[in-house]
């Protein structure tokens, strides 16, 4: 709820149209079948529509905007492990922690407000059994993590849990077509990968600044939106591929010493990625180095 409301300040100083609590319900299309607008209703319940020159789908694994447009999934590779997590206060949180253990991988994402978020992947098979073995998701949640990371399990008993427990029983590894006439996909709505290696909201962030600059081409007229599209598609492309395929990997969760072999490798493709990223000139800049 903070980054939320960060992202959206963010976007209203920089001249954005921030509407809160309206519903998107679908695209809108000309008689050619390009996408014009979107269509829903406000959070009194009134109807509405919106028109744009491009409609960029950021809503997320089951994208309405993907659905709309019926945006092809170009490669599925499986969806066989879950994910759970809760926050938790009133204890300290030094640094994030990974803990590994067999078909398991804990953790401890410190946040605000003295806050931090307590999450376990297994597969879907562990946490469907530890859910009919419990009387609760909480229960079941306490028990999957008490396996596979005890010591922090104990820790927690200490502690004072700020949110339900939450999460997801199949994580589908996918990806999906990132752009047609008048929209696009960024972050999840157009490639989802299970949340065990934590970078889905690292790829939306960079999706979103790849579409950025190759709309800002188009808008220019530097480029034809077709090939400024296709080019965001194939950068795109290039850019997951690698987290990806370690990602599908991880999922399978297979004997912890190669486990955390990928994990390192994990590492390194993270880190040449932004590095990657952070060389990239954004277009102010290239226009600075003209002039």
């Amino acid at each position: 709820y903070i980054l939320d409301s960060l992202l959206a300040e963010a976007a209203a100083r920089e001249g954005a149209d921030v509407r809160l609590g309206v519903t998107v319900a679908g695209v809108c299309l000309d008689d050619a079948g390009r996408t014009v607008g979107v269509y829903g209703h406000d959070r009194a319940g009134a109807s509405l529509e919106i028109a744009a020159r491009f409609v960029i789908g950021a809503d997320g694994l089951g994208s309405r905007v993907a659905r709309a447009v019926s945006a092809e999934v170009i490669e599925e590779q499986g969806d066989q492990s879950a994910a759970q997590y809760a926050y938790f206060a009133d204890l300290p949180w030094p640094a994030i922690e990974l803990i590994a253990a067999d078909r398991a991988l804990a953790g401890v994402f410190p946040t605000h407000h003295g806050q931090a978020c307590i999450w376990v992947c297994t597969p879907s098979a562990d946490a469907r059994a530890a859910r009919r073995r419990a009387t609760s998701r909480t229960e079941a949640f306490t028990a999957v993590l008490g396996h596979a990371a005890p010591e922090l399990a104990q820790r927690l008993s200490a502690g004072r849990r700020t949110s339900p427990v939450t999460g997801v029983l199949r994580n589908p590894n996918l990806v999906r077509r990132a752009h047609g006439p008048g929209w696009a996909l960024v972050g999840d709505a157009g490639y989802h990968r299970d949340p065990i290696t934590g970078h889905g909201l690292s790829a939306a962030y960079r999706d979103a600044e790849l579409l950025a600059v190759a709309l800002d081409r188009a808008l220019r007229g530097e480029v034809d939106e077709t090939t400024a599209l296709a080019g965001y598609q194939h950068e795109r492309d290039r850019a997951l591929r690698e987290v990806f395929e370690l990602t599908c990997a991880l999922s399978a969760y297979p004997p912890v010493p190669e486990f955390v072999e990928l994990q390192k490798q994990l590492g390194q493709a993270i880190d040449t990625g932004a590095a990657e990223l952070f060389a990239r000139p954004l277009p102010g800049e290239r226009e600075l180095a003209r002039i």
